[in-house]
C-alpha cells in the first residue's frame, strides 16, 4: 500500500468528521443562543411582572392614602354635629385599618426614595388622626384645634402629591403630574 492509497481514506475519514463536528458545534452555539433569548425573555417578563406589582402597590397605596385623608377631613366637619358622628367615625376607623394594610405591603415592595415619602406621609397621617380623635372625644392637646387640623390635612394633601410624582417617576410615568 503506498501512501497516495493510505492518504485518501485518511483525508475522507478527517473531512467526514469535520463536517460532523462543524455541524456539532454550529447546533451547540445555536442552542446557546436559543437559550439566551430565553433568559432574555424570561427577564423581561420577570421586569414586567415586577412592575405591574410595584404599579399595584402604588395605586393601593394612594387609594388608601385618599381615602383616609378625605375621611380625616369628613371627622373633623363632623365636630360637633351629633347626628353624622358615628358613621363618620366608623369610616375614619375602616379607612385608617386599609390604609395601615396598605402601608405595611408597600413597605415590602417600594424602594427607598418613595418609602421615605410614604413613611413620613403615615407618620403625619397618624399625628392628625390622634389629633381628630381627640378633638372627638373632648379631649384636646395644646395645638389641637379644627382649624390645625385642616391645615395639617390640606398639607398632607401636597405631600401625597409629592409621594405620588415620585411614584411615577419611579414607574416611569409620562410627563409631570400636576397634583391633581
Amino acid at each position: 500500500m503506498d501512501v497516495g492509497d493510505a492518504t485518501a481514506p485518511l483525508v475522507a475519514v478527517v473531512g467526514v468528521v469535520g463536517t460532523l463536528l462543524s455541524a456539532l458545534l454550529t447546533q451547540r452555539a445555536a442552542d446557546r443562543s436559543r437559550r439566551r433569548e430565553q433568559d432574555r425573555a424570561e427577564e423581561a417578563r420577570e421586569r414586567r411582572r415586577h412592575a405591574q406589582e410595584l404599579r399595584a402597590c402604588y395605586v393601593a397605596l394612594n387609594t388608601s392614602a385618599r381615602q383616609y385623608l378625605a375621611a380625616l377631613t369628613d371627622q373633623v366637619h363632623a365636630l360637633g354635629r351629633d347626628e353624622e358622628v358615628r358613621t363618620v367615625r366608623q369610616r375614619l376607623t375602616e379607612a385608617r385599618d386599609q390604609y395601615r394594610d396598605v402601608y405595611a405591603e408597600a413597605q415590602l415592595r417600594m424602594p427607598d426614595r418613595v418609602l421615605d415619602l410614604a413613611g413620613g406621609l403615615s407618620h403625619d397621617l397618624g399625628m392628625v388622626y390622634g389629633m381628630v380623635r381627640r378633638l372627638d372625644d373632648c379631649a384636646p392637646r395644646a395645638g389641637d384645634s379644627p382649624d390645625a387640623v385642616r391645615e395639617s390635612i390640606d398639607e398632607l394633601w401636597g405631600r401625597l402629591r409629592r409621594m405620588r410624582r415620585e411614584m411615577r417617576s419611579e414607574l416611569g410615568g409620562f410627563g409631570a403630574d400636576s397634583g391633581r
